[in-house]
């Protein structure tokens, strides 16, 4: 039997506001992460940071490239040298390490 458009539409919205919830908790999550390893405490443009957490994501997930899927991955082509040495720092001071 299929399912009327008004049903799909409802499971749709539904699904849209648990994605909504989801990505909610996981940015609150890595800002916390990222408010204790200091990053609320730099000045670096937005561009340069997503492209910092961009390489820290490709270096967790093994150095395979792939895309968020996220609105703006991928953006930013810019901030390539910055990244490396924001990560750098981290890295030194211990912040990066996981």
């Amino acid at each position: 039997m299929k399912k009327p458009s008004s049903k799909i539409r409802e499971e749709i919205a539904k699904l849209q506001e648990q994605l909504k919830h989801a990505e909610t908790r996981e940015a609150e999550r890595i800002g916390r992460i990222a408010l204790r390893a200091g990053l609320g405490e730099i000045e670096i443009e937005e561009t340069n940071l997503q492209a910092a957490f961009e390489e820290l994501a490709k270096r967790f997930r093994g150095g395979k490239p792939g895309t968020s899927g996220r609105k703006g991955a991928g953006d930013s082509s810019t901030g390539g040298g910055q990244s490396e040495a924001l990560a750098s720092s981290k890295a030194s001071s211990g912040a990066g390490e996981a």
